[in-house]
C-alpha cells in the first residue's frame, strides 16, 4: 500500500520523500495515517481547494470546545506555548483573525518591506564576503541563518546585542510544529515561549514610551475602527514574524542551494542570467523543495474529498511537498526548470492564511541568492548534506561549500 511508505519519522524517507507523495497521489491521495490520527491529503487540486475552504480551520475554539469537538484538554504544563501560540495569526479563525491580520497589515506593509531592500541587499553582501574571506564553509550557518534574523530584528528593532537570543528561541519554539512531539521537545518549547515572550514585553514598553520607526512602534499605533492590538496580541505576532519567516527562509536557501548543486546544468544556466532568471527560479526552488512539508486543519463540518468521506473532528495534512510535484498541475514536476514560468506552488499557502510574510521572505531570498551567485561564482559542494530529523519544517543540517 502507497501509504506504507509515508514515515515521516524515517530519515530515509525525510531525505526523498517524493517517490511516496507519487505513490500515495496514484493510489491513496485521501488517506487515514493512523500513527498521527490524521487524513492526508496528496494531490495539488485538493490541497489547494481544502485551502480556501472554510469548513476547515487551523483552530475549532472559535466554534466548539475541547469536549464538544472530542479533543482533550491542553497540558496545563504547555500554557505558555499554546498563550503564544493561539494569540498569533497563523491558528486564529473567524473575526479575531481578520481584526488581527487587518491591523498588521497596517504597520507590515509592502512599502515598508520595500524599504527594506537596500538593508537587506547589504547585509546578504556582507554575509557572503564573509563566506569569502574564508574561503568557503557551511552556507546555512553563515549565510542563511544569520541574514532572516537579523532582518527580522532589523523591523522589530531588537538591539543588535541581543539577536543571538532569537534562533535558539525560534528553533525550540517550531519543535513544536512536528508530529507528534515528545514532552522534553514541549518543555523547550515552554521554556522558549517564557523567555521570548518576557523579553517582548519589555521591548514594546520601551517603544510605547519612546516610538520608533521599527515595526513594533508602528504595531502600537495601528487601529482600525477604534481597535488596537492587545499586548499579548503584539507579543504573539512578532514571534509568529520571526519563526515563520525566519524557518521557511533559512531552509529554502538551504535546500534551494542543495537544489542547484545536484542540477549542475540549472546552476550555470542561472549563473549565465543572473538577473533575467532570478525571479523565476526563486519561485522554482520554493516548490521544488518547499520547506513546509505539511500544513494542518481541523474539520469543521463534514466534508468529502476525492469522493472519501472526512468527519467533523478530524483532522486533515496538507502535504505541500506532494502538491507542489503533483503533475496533474506542473509540466515535469521532477525537474528542476529555473525558468518555469507556470508555477502556482503552494509554498505559502492560500486562503485568508496566506502568507503575510511572502513579499519579505522572496525579497530575502532574491537578495540571498543574487549575492552568491554574482560574488561566488565558483562555489561548489565539499560533500553531500545530511538532513534534520524533522519533516513539517523540513532543511539540511548544514551545507558545506568551498569557493
Amino acid at each position: 500500500m502507497a501509504i506504507d511508505d509515508f514515515d515521516p519519522w524515517s530519515a530515509a524517507f525525510v531525505a526523498h520523500p517524493y517517490p511516496a507523495y507519487a505513490a500515495l497521489r496514484e493510489q491513496s491521495p485521501v488517506v487515514h495515517y493512523e500513527p498521527t490520527d490524521q487524513w492526508l491529503i496528496s494531490r495539488y487540486a485538493d490541497v489547494s481547494s481544502l485551502l480556501r475552504d472554510r469548513r476547515l480551520g487551523r483552530t475549532y475554539t472559535h466554534r466548539f470546545s475541547h469536549r464538544e469537538f472530542g479533543q482533550p484538554e491542553p497540558n496545563p504544563a504547555h500554557e505558555a506555548f499554546h498563550t503564544l501560540n493561539d494569540h498569533g495569526l497563523l491558528d486564529l479563525e473567524g473575526p479575531d483573525h481578520t481584526r488581527i491580520r487587518r491591523l498588521v497589515s497596517k504597520a507590515f506593509t509592502p512599502r515598508m518591506v520595500e524599504e527594506l531592500r537596500p538593508t537587506v541587499r547589504r547585509l546578504a553582501g556582507e554575509l557572503v564576503d564573509g563566506l569569502l574571506a574564508d574561503g568557503g564553509g557551511d552556507l546555512i550557518a553563515q549565510v542563511a541563518e544569520p541574514l532572516p534574523v537579523a532582518v527580522i530584528a532589523e523591523m522589530l528593532g531588537v538591539p543588535e546585542s541581543d539577536r543571538h537570543l532569537l534562533r535558539p528561541w525560534s528553533a525550540d519554539i517550531t519543535g513544536m510544529f512536528e508530529l507528534n512531539p515528545d514532552e522534553d521537545t514541549a518543555r523547550r518549547a515552554v521554556t522558549a515561549s517564557l523567555e521570548f515572550s518576557a523579553y517582548l514585553r519589555e521591548l514594546i514598553r520601551r517603544r510605547r514610551e519612546q516610538p520608533g520607526t521599527d515595526l513594533i512602534s508602528a504595531l502600537a499605533r495601528a487601529v482600525e475602527d477604534g481597535q488596537v492590538l492587545s499586548e499579548q496580541e503584539m507579543i504573539s505576532t512578532c514571534v509568529l514574524l520571526l519563526n515563520a519567516g525566519h524557518e521557511a527562509t533559512v531552509n529554502t536557501t538551504g535546500n534551494g542551494w542543495w537544489a542547484l548543486l545536484r542540477n549542475p546544468g540549472e546552476l550555470a544556466r542561472l549563473r549565465g542570467a543572473v538577473d533575467e532568471l532570478l525571479p523565476t527560479a526563486v519561485e522554482e526552488l520554493m516548490r521544488y523543495d518547499t520547506p513546509l512539508q505539511m500544513f494542518e486543519r481541523w474539520v469543521l463540518e463534514d466534508i468529502e474529498v476525492g469522493g472519501v468521506h472526512i468527519p467533523r473532528g478530524a483532522e486533515v495534512a496538507l502535504l505541500f511537498g506532494s502538491a507542489n510535484r503533483d503533475p496533474e498541475r506542473f509540466a515535469d514536476p521532477d525537474r528542476l526548470d529555473l525558468g518555469r514560468t507556470d508555477n502556482p506552488h503552494i509554498t505559502f499557502g492560500a486562503g485568508i492564511h496566506f502568507c503575510l510574510g511572502a513579499p519579505l521572505a522572496r525579497l530575502e531570498l532574491t537578495e540571498s541568492y543574487g549575492a552568491l551567485l554574482r560574488r561566488a561564482p565558483g562555489l561548489s559542494l565539499v560533500r553531500e548534506p545530511e538532513w534534520r530529523p524533522g519533516y513539517v519544517i523540513r532543511g539540511l543540517e548544514e551545507l558545506l561549500v568551498e569557493i
